[in-house]
């Protein structure tokens, strides 16, 4: 038998036996199927409507008039904001705004409506929680576009009083009209905004921990010298066939997740879904190759685990989809390079969002090809770990 066929009978050995070891351990079940199918649909519906809307707020109306019951009843009607609760006085909203139980209130003064007919500007004041980002912002921005609104239809009718046409009065009120066109994501949908990183960020966690775990297991349970003669001694057949069956696994979930998030719930995929499934199979293959570093520079399961739960945490604060990474300091945005979650978010941007060809992605394909050469760099010390390395538990 040629040499060459001897590989070839090795390789499907051991794809063999990690098939039936993917079969009779339940946990390779979850993490490769089951979390991942969780956290789509978790995702995906937690944010189902783009935006929070009926953001808890309340009102302090110490005018109580015509006018102010108007304000109030314009601001519950904008779609973020529901006004939950009226309050006497500012000391009980600010109470409550400490409890958590509003994300903020909108405070009008006594005298508010006699001060504007009386051309004497009144002040109201709004007041949110921004230690909640999210929710703070948004009735942050209605709030103040409601105090704009009231402060624009006072000045309007002062003018109209005076004898100023509609044309004239609007020209004062908004001397410059500005038109603005939110590109790649128009509906402002956080669904699109995160879960199109989120969704590949947990499956590239996964894809590290349990290429860790089989392998890190091997040497547990000391069956790693088994594992190495079924593939001829050979630590290249050994990785390949070990895990090509985990390439095909969460290639499919990669698929599964494109398919749903472009197919079923149509977000925005410019350059075609076929793009995207094979930045999908790089990154799985890269991710894999990164586990089989993080193994093979601690050859121990608990701190291959360790390490590789770390590496992936990060990744999400540094690859840029939460705080841009031209905003960090210059050292951390050479660092954002080092994980394979930040070029494929350059190449979702590129091709997903903007509709540029692959070609404009090159550089960050080209990363994510050398941290699928990164094992050639450990292969060796990974092979003595799994002859020689003692588990220490």
């Amino acid at each position: 038998m040629r040499e060459k066929e001897k590989k070839y009978i090795a390789l499907w050995q051991v794809m063999q036996r990690e098939c039936r070891r993917l079969v009779a351990r339940p946990l390779y079940l979850f993490c490769m199927v089951i979390a991942p199918l969780f956290c789509y649909i978790f995702f995906t519906t937690l944010m189902d409507s783009g935006l929070p809307q009926n953001l808890p707020a309340g009102v302090v109306d110490m005018d109580n008039s015509s006018t102010s019951r108007n304000i109030v009843r314009n601001l519950d009607a904008f779609t973020q904001t529901g006004i939950v609760a009226h309050y006497s006085n500012v000391t009980d909203a600010r109470i409550a705004l400490q409890e958590g139980k509003i994300y903020g209130f909108f405070y009008i003064p006594k005298g508010t409506s006699s001060e504007v007919q009386s051309q004497r500007q009144p002040t109201v004041s709004f007041y949110t929680n921004y230690s909640y980002l999210i929710a703070g912002s948004l009735l942050f921005r209605d709030m103040k576009m409601m105090a704009e609104l009231t402060s624009g239809a006072a000045t309007r009718s002062v003018l109209y009083a005076k004898g100023a046409t509609e044309d004239q009065a609007m020209a004062y009120l908004q001397p410059i009209v500005i038109d603005t066109h939110p590109l790649n994501n128009p509906w402002l949908n956080y669904s699109v905004y995160l879960c199109n990183t989120l969704i590949p960020g947990v499956l590239m966690l996964l894809i590290f921990m349990v290429t860790v775990y089989s392998i890190g297991v091997e040497i547990k349970d000391r069956t790693a010298r088994e594992w190495l003669r079924m593939s001829n001694n050979s630590i290249y057949i050994a990785l390949a066939g070990k895990l090509l069956p985990h390439t095909a696994v969460f290639f499919v979930m990669g698929v599964f997740y494109n398919v749903y998030l472009y197919g079923f719930l149509h977000f925005p995929c410019n350059s075609g879904i076929l793009p995207m499934i094979f930045a999908t199979l790089c990154l799985v293959i890269a991710s894999q190759c990164c586990g089989v570093v993080m193994i093979g520079t601690l050859p121990t399961l608990r701190l291959g685990l360790s390490f590789a739960s770390l590496w992936g945490v990060i990744s999400f604060s540094i690859s840029g989809f939460s705080f841009p990474v031209i905003a960090m300091h210059p050292m951390l945005q050479a660092l954002s390079n080092l994980f394979p979650l930040r070029h494929y978010f350059l190449i979702y941007v590129d091709q997903a969002l903007n509709g540029y060809s692959m070609a404009y992605s090159w550089i960050n394909y080209m990363a994510l090809l050398i941290f699928m050469l990164l094992p050639f760099l450990v292969v060796h010390r990974l092979k003595e770990a799994l002859v020689y390395y003692k588990y220490i538990p």
